[in-house]
């Protein structure tokens, strides 16, 4: 998973409480919007509130999981929850914050107060701050290398497998966070969290058009196309032998009982999978998409907009309402909500790529390779 280095603006993480500047700076914020009584009475809730941040910039599949892990620790410790995807992957805007323009808005997930849409940019989240490196001047924050974030993320996982609480008022959950929360704190952010109505009814669409007469296999490739997959390399060391791979858990897939005809149907980031796919399985399905050049990068990038977006969700969700999906490779969060939910998934060994896995609600069993 490639963590972005920061081109946007840092977030107004000053302390309130003895910093006069920055309470100059939300009060004179809020009086354009609202006056001076309503600014202070917001400065005065947000000293005594103390805060959890979650900050991505990557794919959706990263972005609710680690929300899920961020939304836990605040629930365990009474915090208020930001959501704060400025910056996306999927939008040109650097001061949009991507969760409102494609989820609903939401003011509390199961007992957690939520801040979620563009009155992020208008927060001073009162310190001190956890990790330490918050602490620092705003400008200061603009850029942090990659080492950084690897030991940000590191500190939050000490900090959630202790159990314990912070001293900090605002926590900052801006690294990767996949499996730093269990698998009922993801459901419960999969549960809460919904697409906007315009894309939820694209995704009820397709499915009634494609899906509901039909057995469906999920498929789901992340090639990379030539960015730095990091951990998913591995499964990409020899290519061909990849999408052999691919090919054969399609084989047992089919091969497997099924109320309804079967239908296969492909996501992949990478023309040269779906070509090489459709060429051995001619009738596997896919939702048109305009892929990036071969080596090019991240099959969405910022300036195609939210329509990227848009798309990414569909083919997310749309493989969590198959009857049995295949995720290649297992690493990839894009699929994790299909992993939870599906009722039948075939992924990958880790220890060995050339065993497949058969996963049936809560059996798991190996499949002869």
């Amino acid at each position: 998973m490639k963590f972005y280095r920061r081109s946007s603006p840092a977030p107004r993480f000053q302390a309130m409480a003895s910093d006069e500047m920055s309470e100059t700076s939300a009060v004179t914020s809020s009086v354009q919007t609202g006056g001076l009584e309503q600014a202070m009475q917001m400065l005065s809730g947000l000293r005594n509130e103390r805060f959890v941040v979650s900050r991505r910039r990557t794919g959706f599949g990263d972005c609710l999981w680690s929300l899920a892990a961020a939304w836990r620790f605040a629930k365990q410790t009474g915090r208020t929850l930001a959501i704060d995807w400025r910056g996306s992957c999927y939008l040109d805007e650097p001061f949009t914050n991507a969760f409102p323009v494609f989820f609903e808005p939401v003011q509390g997930i199961a007992g957690v107060r939520v801040i979620c849409d563009d009155e992020i940019n208008k927060c001073s989240f009162p310190g001190p701050f956890f990790p330490a490196w918050w602490n620092k001047p705003s400008i200061d924050c603009v850029y942090r290398p990659d080492e950084q974030i690897f030991r940000e993320r590191d500190e939050l996982d000490q900090l959630f497998q202790s159990q314990k609480d912070s001293d900090a008022n605002t926590v900052v959950c801006d690294a990767c966070l996949m499996w730093r929360c269990d698998q009922e704190a993801e459901r419960e952010i999969f549960r809460s969290i919904k697409p906007r109505p315009e894309i939820q009814a694209r995704i009820d669409a397709i499915y009634r058009e494609h899906f509901e007469s039909y057995s469906v296999i999920g498929i789901h490739v992340r090639h990379g196309n030539g960015e730095d997959i990091m951990g998913h390399a591995p499964y990409w060391a020899d290519s061909e032998r990849a999408l052999r791979q691919v090919c054969n858990a399609i084989d047992k897939a089919r091969g497997l009982s099924h109320a309804k005809p079967v239908k296969a149907f492909l996501c992949t980031d990478s023309a040269i999978v779906l070509e090489k796919v459709s060429t051995i399985f001619p009738d596997v399905w896919t939702i048109p998409k305009r892929f990036q050049a071969p080596q090019a990068g991240p099959l969405h990038k910022a300036g195609l907009g939210a329509e990227g977006g848009f798309s990414a969700l569909i083919d997310m969700y749309l493989l969590a309402r198959c009857d049995t999906v295949i995720r290649f490779p297992p690493t990839s969060a894009f699929t994790r909500y299909a992993r939870l939910f599906a009722p039948r998934v075939i992924e990958f060994d880790l220890n060995d790529p050339s065993r497949l896995i058969l996963i049936e609600e809560t059996s798991q069993e190996f499949v002869a390779s």
